[in-house]
């Protein structure tokens, strides 16, 4: 085998592996603006806990009842999933820029 056709082949094997990164970090940067949304938009579901700033300003009149309801509980399940997953994206962004010549 000839150091052109050797030098030819690693070319290529580097072009597609830059081609899997930049796919890789295309595909996260996606996940992390879509997940950025989805997540302000969860959070904005959730009921007011009281004493934040809703009850300085006549929020906290509503009555709370004891426990939660089961939508509030997945919309925590989801909440919580979402951002986990958010988080996620952020490392491997950091690991590929870390990482990636």
């Amino acid at each position: 085998m000839s150091l052109v056709a050797l030098g030819a082949t690693d070319r290529r094997r580097t072009r597609l592996g830059l081609t899997f990164v930049n796919a890789v970090k295309i595909g996260l940067q996606v996940v992390l603006v879509l997940g950025g949304l989805l997540l302000t938009l969860l959070v904005l579901l959730h009921k007011g806990k009281g004493g934040g700033l809703s009850d300085m300003f006549g929020g906290g009149m509503s009555t709370t009842m004891s426990g939660s309801s089961v939508a509030e509980r997945n919309l925590d399940r989801f909440t919580v999933a979402l951002g986990l997953v958010w988080g996620a994206s952020i490392i491997g962004l950091g690991l590929i820029e870390r990482f990636s010549s």
